[in-house]
């Protein structure tokens, strides 16, 4: 069985049905090759109000599931995800120009959000609470109605997948945004592994589109929450908009994470980790490997190892080579990258590796002798460049890596891991990783940033989720009506 079969070029909706889009279709778009390789529906404001209404309709009895029920429909998804690895990894090959380990990653990890997801469903829900009356009071989790989700094109299966499986495993209805550059990986996968799975209809809407959709989406009054993934400037925008209308907004948002290398960490491993945080997947993650904090005894040294394993990196097509790094999403993320690093060699610094590129093929690029003000220092780059800045004391590199608007991850190379620990306290962030690079993500685990990287650990673990996607209900019970003086 094909999962993706050819009712993912007729419409864009999954509501028990694929609807034509009332704002037409658009091409799917494979950025090693510059080939069409499909078509998708594309949604308008007016497809979304649509879905909106019939996800409000839905969602009553989806939470008067029993847990079971909704639970074995996550277990079925996790199942299908697994069942069709290879069918999806392609397309995340294809349309995001992921490598193939890459691929099998997010495939891997959409499994198992849905797995984790189906545990949810039967958490305890409440707690008792203390009371000075006569009577029973508590406080229990209840659904929040319907979840809107927008979700980016550089992870785009996991993105999205780990606010919907929660979000449907504690009993909500979902309306799904995927970028349009990436809407088969990034949603009409998950729809089709939903339908497969039983979800009844009109709990999973799938609508792929621009921002005009997102900001409908946003607007829509059928959807309280907004769960976000995306750049820091789209970020403030929903962020601004749901603050207006009174809407819970998670916004998980961009980085520009630091790996602080310090004069006892071993070269070697330090170099390795330091190439797989910059130039993983072309540098497309919001906590890749942003700014190089090393050591002034081992700046020299390391720039040149890193440099000399940058210039032997294959980047080409991942559909049909053995490569490192793929193709950047566009032209537009391309330009973007290379005024960046052109930009810092104007203002001063060496380029010790990279700097150039063919098509959408970005070379893994490594930049020394920079300024704070470096352009691709002190921004987030989105592609695959690593800034390297020396330090000699503890208090400065903790200085520099919190010298950011940013606070994603960090990552910190030490034969001492208390002294890194101790190092990790001086730096505002949300996510710490000692003797590993900046890039990781488990089901299992909390996820989220702080500063203009987000509003917290809004995705990942047990109560993250329960706090992402259910509001607390006060309850009280009593055997009579209770008498009042008037």
């Amino acid at each position: 069985m094909t999962l993706m079969d050819a009712k993912i070029w007729a419409g864009s909706i999954f509501g028990g049905e694929w609807v034509t889009s009332r704002a037409g279709d658009a091409p799917v778009m494979e950025p090693a090759t510059g080939d069409e390789i499909g078509r998708v529906g594309l949604a308008g404001p007016e497809d979304v109000a649509a879905a909106a209404v019939r996800a409000d309709e839905a969602r009553r009895e989806w939470a008067a599931a029993t847990f079971e029920e909704r639970a074995a429909v996550l277990r079925r998804a996790g199942r299908l995800f697994e069942e069709h690895a290879e069918e999806i990894q392609g397309w995340i090959i294809r349309e995001a120009g992921s490598i193939p380990g890459k691929a099998a990653f997010e495939a891997a990890v959409a499994a198992s959000e849905c797995y984790e997801a189906a545990a949810l469903a039967s958490q305890p829900s409440g707690e008792i609470l203390p009371t000075a009356r006569p009577r029973l009071s508590l406080a229990r989790r209840v659904p929040v109605g319907v979840v809107g989700v927008i979700a980016p094109f550089n992870f785009p299966l996991i993105l999205a997948i780990r606010s919907v499986a929660p979000a449907l495993a504690l009993g909500n209805s979902v309306v799904l945004k995927p970028d349009p550059r990436t809407a088969v990986s990034g949603g009409v996968s998950i729809a089709r592994v939903f339908e497969e799975a039983g979800l009844p209809p009109g709990v999973l809407h799938m609508l792929p589109g621009g921002p005009e959709a997102g900001e409908a989406l946003v607007a829509d009054p059928h959807i309280p929450v907004i769960s976000f993934t995306g750049s820091t400037a789209a970020g403030r925008r929903v962020g601004e908009m749901c603050g207006r209308l009174l809407k819970r907004a998670h916004l998980e948002l961009g980085g520009n994470s630091a790996l602080i290398v310090l004069d006892d960490a071993d070269l070697d491993l330090a170099v390795s980790a330091a190439a797989w945080g910059s130039f993983f997947h072309q540098g497309q993650i919001c906590m890749t490997t942003g700014r190089h904090l090393v050591h002034s005894s081992l700046q020299e040294e390391y720039v040149a190892r890193l440099a000399a394993k940058a210039d032997h990196m294959p980047v080409g097509d991942p559909a049909t080579g053995q490569v490192a790094l793929g193709p950047l999403i566009d032209e537009r993320q391309r330009d973007k990258v290379h005024a960046l690093v052109t930009g810092s060699v104007d203002a001063g610094a060496r380029l010790a590796a990279g700097g150039t590129y063919e098509g959408l093929f970005y070379r893994p690029t490594v930049l020394a002798d920079l300024t704070a003000d470096a352009p691709a220092y002190a921004n987030e780059v989105f592609g695959p460049v690593a800034p390297v800045m020396p330090f000699s004391t503890i208090e400065e590199a903790a200085a520099l890596a919190g010298d950011s608007e940013y606070g994603l991850s960090l990552g910190i190379l030490t034969r001492d891991v208390m002294k890194g620990l101790a190092l990790a306290d001086l730096v505002p962030t949300g996510i710490v990783h000692i003797n590993d690079q900046t890039v990781d993500d488990e089901a299992v685990a909390p996820f989220g940033g702080v500063g203009a990287s987000g509003t917290g650990s809004r995705f990942g673990g047990g109560r993250a989720n329960v706090d992402a996607f259910t509001h607390t209900q006060w309850v009280t019970m009593q055997g009579d009506i209770a008498r009042y003086p008037f």
